[in-house]
Order: structure tokens, then C-alpha cells, then sequence
């Protein structure tokens, strides 16, 4: 008995006198120092900082604001035996309740006023990493849930799903991305809708989305980068948008129309960013920095559809077209600590005035622009006010084209975008050919995202 308590004692004396190392990569444990092993008391620590079979949700540079630190977009999973692939999934949600009263200014038609509630986005969304270069995201989503008195339910689609191929060459001047990724055509339509100050954006930008592309990112190769992120530059070539999905100068949708195309070509085009300041310079496209850092930036797009031909049925009446779509984009934005502004201008050629018609259609131009701006006070629970005014004429040849926009809101990050509420009042006035109305409408936002 005294044999044994003797020898237990010696074990455990010899143990406390040994340093263990664990392999960050197997969890094996040794009593030798080796390559990729780490002292047993910093594993624990090593593990916080590259997580091996394990889970990361929380952005630990985010402020803390009232319900904690903000999430990063989706829950990532890292294997084991792999510890360079990851997985990503997670949801994102944005709820709205809404009052909209429309005035007409024709006599004939009576004003209305409805009251609605309904999911603005709802999404799942995934995302895998295969190794040091390559990875590939992807989203199903029903967006506008039970929107409108129809309560229409939509379906689900699928939003994103491309493959990236980051710094195949070992700079972060040549990255692609191939099949469905969204084609730079706007600012606020390439930053996520969770990341953005108001859920629903311009009307103008809204339309440049799907004028070049279907919703900016129908299948399509691109080449991107950036050079010290002073300069950023995006290449792109793939499926053109459809005609059907495109609103005519009257806000009339080719969808009404039974469409028949004889030619179609490509789109192509790209986009130039530059941030000239040093100190300055963007490193992530976002509407939302939480009064963190700052950044000017200045960009500039040109995108193209070289031929777009063919028919298309309203009732008795067949509209001919035969199309040479161009879009012209120019972005500007800054932000310093709590203040943000941006701005943006869109020039269409070659819109058509209207599908209803009888023989070929008449085209022509089309120009708008838009600012908004926003006041973080991270002082008292980062509440953040915001404007925004959009102008634009639909149809440049023709009075009576013009629609603006004028909103202001209030939003409060309780978590950052993870988890955040808002109210917003807009005011839009359509003249005679976009609908000759008044619409003033009234919104209590919501968002959660994991």
C-alpha cells in the first residue's frame, strides 16, 4: 500500500514537471516540441484564434452595442481533420409593417389606403470553403412574403450561387467568380441588403438591376481585385436580362407581354473604384460602419447589351424592338466616424417609352440620381437618423416622365445589423406618364440575421 501511494506520488510529480504540447492540427498531445505544436496551457488560447473542430459566430471587432457585439453574416464551421475548409450557413430576415396612401390627381380614379404587413426578405443561406483558394456561396429566398393585400406568398428561388477563386496567383489584383454574382451596375445594390440603411432602395437603382443582367447577377464570369484598395475594378461578361423583367418609361413591365426573341447577345462591361486619400481607402462595401473608421471613395461603370431583338404582345397589339442597351453608373461615398454620404447618378440608352404600342417601339434616354445620408450617435445606443432624396426622369424626350423621392427614418442598432428596428416616412410624387400620383408612405422595419 505505502509501494503504491509512493509511486503515484512520484507520476504525479513527474507529470506536473514535464511540458505538454498538443499538435493544433490532430489534438494529439506530446512531451517533445514539435512543428505545429503548441505548449498544452496555450491551446485553449491557440484554439480562440484559429478554431479547429469547432464554431465561430461573433465579430470580435464589433462596438458592443445594447445587446452585444454584432454577429458575422452566418455560423462558421471548421473541421477537424481540415482545418482549411470551412462551412457557413445561417438566416437572414427583415420584417415590415406598412401604411400607404396613394392620391391620384386624375378625378377618376379614388385615392386608396392600405395597411400592410409582410416579410421584405427572407433567406437561408450557405456558404463552403474547399481550400486556400477556392469557395462557393449560395442563397434560397422568398422575398416580399405576404406582401400586399393578395398577401402573395412568392416563391423561393435562389439568389446568389457562385464560385470564388480568391488570389489564385498570390495577389489580391486577380480574384474570379463564376455562375450567379452580382455585376457591380450600382453601390447600393452590390452592398447585402443586410448591410444597407433603408430595405427598399431607389427606384433608379432598383431599375439599373435588372436593365443589364436579371436582378444584377445572371450567370456570368468576372475578373476582379484591388491594388492596395486604393484602386478596385470589376470585369464582367455573361447572360443578358430579359426584356420581360424590365419596366418600360411608364413603369409598365414587358412581363404584361408575351415576349419573342430573335437576338440576343451577351452583356459586358465593368466598373473602376478609387479611393485616392491615404488613410482613406474602403475595404469593405457597406452602408453601415457604426461611427468606426473612415473612407472616401469615387467610382465609375459602364455596362453594355450589344443587341437585344425581337417582339413582344400586349393584347392586339406587337411592339418590335431592336435594342442596344448601355448603362452608365457613377458612385461617390464617405464616411468618417459616425457621419456616412453617398450619391450616386445612372444614364440608360435606348429605354423604351412604351411595350404597349402597335409596330416598332420608341426609344430613348433615360437619367436620375440619388443621396442619402446617415448620423450614427454611438454616445446614446447607436441610434442613427437618416435622409434620402432620389430624382429621376424616366424618359428624357418627353415631359412628364419625372418621379422623386424623398424619405427620412430613424434606425437602432440594438446589435449592430444583426439585430436592428426603424421607422421611416417617404413621400413620392409620379408625374402624368409614370402613374400621375402622390404616395406617402409609413414603415416599421425590423432585421435579425445568424
Amino acid at each position: 500500500m505505502k509501494r503504491s501511494l509512493l509511486a503515484a506520488m512520484l507520476l504525479t510529480t513527474t507529470l506536473s514537471a514535464v511540458t505538454l504540447y498538443q499538435d493544433t492540427q490532430t489534438g494529439q498531445v506530446y512531451t517533445q516540441a514539435g512543428d505545429g505544436r503548441v505548449v498544452i496551457e496555450d491551446a485553449s488560447e491557440q484554439e480562440k484564434k484559429v478554431p479547429v473542430n469547432g464554431m465561430t459566430i461573433i465579430d470580435q471587432k464589433s462596438p458592443d452595442f445594447l445587446l452585444g457585439k454584432q454577429t458575422h453574416i452566418n455560423m462558421k464551421f471548421v473541421p477537424q481533420d481540415a482545418p482549411e475548409m470551412w462551412f457557413k450557413a445561417g438566416v437572414r430576415i427583415q420584417g415590415t409593417y406598412e401604411n400607404v396612401a396613394t392620391d391620384y390627381k386624375a378625378t377618376t380614379k379614388e385615392d386608396t389606403n392600405i395597411n400592410d404587413a409582410y416579410l421584405r426578405r427572407v433567406r437561408f443561406e450557405v456558404a463552403a470553403g474547399f481550400g486556400k483558394h477556392s469557395s462557393f456561396v449560395m442563397d434560397v429566398r422568398n422575398d416580399k412574403s405576404n406582401y400586399g393585400i393578395e398577401n402573395a406568398e412568392g416563391n423561393f428561388n435562389v439568389g446568389d450561387a457562385y464560385l470564388k477563386i480568391k488570389k489564385p496567383f498570390g495577389t489580391s489584383l486577380v480574384n474570379f467568380k463564376f455562375y450567379r454574382a452580382k455585376i457591380d451596375v450600382s453601390r447600393t445594390e452590390t452592398v447585402k441588403s443586410a448591410r444597407v440603411i433603408a430595405y427598399d432602395r431607389p427606384y433608379v437603382a432598383d431599375a439599373a438591376a435588372q436593365y443589364i443582367s436579371f436582378n444584377r447577377r445572371g450567370a456570368n464570369a468576372q475578373v476582379y481585385g484591388d491594388w492596395k484598395k486604393k484602386i478596385h475594378y470589376q470585369l464582367a461578361a455573361g447572360s443578358a436580362s430579359s426584356p420581360d423583367k424590365v419596366l418600360d418609361a411608364a413603369g409598365v413591365k414587358g412581363s404584361n407581354a408575351s415576349v419573342d426573341l430573335s437576338d440576343q447577345s451577351f452583356f459586358y462591361g465593368g466598373k473602376v473604384i478609387l479611393s485616392p486619400f491615404s488613410g482613406w481607402e474602403e475595404t469593405k462595401r457597406t452602408e453601415t460602419y457604426f461611427g468606426k473608421g473612415k473612407h472616401i471613395s469615387v467610382g465609375a461603370a459602364y455596362w453594355m447589351i450589344p443587341k437585344m431583338k425581337g417582339d413582344a404582345t400586349i393584347g392586339t397589339n406587337t411592339a418590335l424592338f431592336d435594342l442596344k442597351r448601355e448603362l452608365i453608373n457613377i458612385e461617390a461615398s464617405a464616411h468618417y466616424k459616425g457621419f456616412f454620404i453617398q450619391g450616386e447618378y445612372f444614364k440608360f440608352n435606348d429605354i423604351v417609352q412604351q411595350w404597349d404600342v402597335n409596330g416598332a417601339v420608341n426609344t430613348g434616354t433615360s437619367s436620375g440620381w440619388y443621396a442619402t445620408s446617415e448620423y450614427v450617435f454611438t454616445d446614446f445606443y447607436y441610434v442613427a437618423p437618416f435622409v434620402r432624396y432620389e430624382s429621376w426622369n424616366r424618359f428624357e424626350e418627353v415631359d412628364g416622365y419625372n418621379v422623386t423621392s424623398a424619405l427620412a427614418g430613424i434606425n437602432w442598432y440594438l446589435r449592430g445589423n444583426t439585430t436592428k428596428v426603424g421607422f421611416v416616412y417617404q413621400k413620392d410624387t409620379f408625374e402624368q406618364n409614370t402613374g400621375d400620383r402622390d404616395v406617402t408612405k409609413m414603415r416599421i422595419v425590423s432585421q435579425w440575421f445568424f
